[in-house]
């Protein structure tokens, strides 16, 4: 079976999405967390025969059952920097048993249930794939199998991230299909795409 994560944190004002505050408040940036988190939801929702895991930080998983519904599998994200948390929540999900597992986060409304059913065909003959960022991150990277050196030494949070996986996965010589750069949504300046093209539930 394929696996989806779908890592987010619970929308408590003043915790989550920062950067927006400046303009927003802490209740108008935590809003956006909310709608951006129910809007994927919403994307993956539409993906059949797939197992569902919501990787969290924050709030606790009653918290989240509340929030997004009891039909989901929640679990909290690991101690550690963003990679090794990424590297715990595939080793799990592989252990599991799922055979191609996508990761996401919530912050790129572009990606719709056609870009992540590319994500999963890519990987019937590819070893890896990402979804690149236009700030030089990744929306998406998936996997057939756990490949942990991905994980280790990346500049997270800076526009080497994309770079640098790509550099280690070619290093190491593994298949790796690419799928539609997509903007993503982190500072103030990137508001406009998520109240425009894709426009909040209110």
């Amino acid at each position: 079976m394929n696996g989806l994560i779908i890592f987010t944190r619970y929308p408590e004002p003043g915790k989550t999405k920062t950067r927006l505050i400046p303009v927003l408040g802490a209740k108008g940036a935590a809003t956006v967390q909310r709608q951006m988190t129910e809007h994927t939801l919403k994307q993956a929702r539409c993906l059949s025969d797939l197992a569902l895991q919501v990787y969290f930080t924050g709030g606790n998983t009653t918290l989240m059952r509340e929030w997004l519904g009891a039909d989901l599998r929640y679990k909290p994200q690991c101690q550690g920097d963003l990679g090794q948390r990424m590297a715990e929540a595939f080793r799990q999900a592989f252990q599991e048993g799922q055979a191609r597992i996508l990761l996401i986060g919530i912050d790129c409304p572009g990606v719709t249930p056609l870009i992540l059913n590319q994500g999963f065909t890519a990987l019937h003959d590819h070893d890896l794939v990402i979804g690149p960022a236009q700030d030089g991150g990744y929306y998406l990277i998936g996997l057939n199998r756990l490949i942990p050196e991905l994980f280790e030494g990346v500049a997270w949070g800076t526009d080497r991230v994309f770079a640098q996986t790509w550099e280690t996965a070619q290093g190491l010589g593994y298949a790796i299909a690419t799928l539609p750069q997509l903007p993503d949504i982190d500072e103030p300046q990137d508001l406009p795409l998520w109240e425009q093209p894709i426009p909040p539930q209110r």
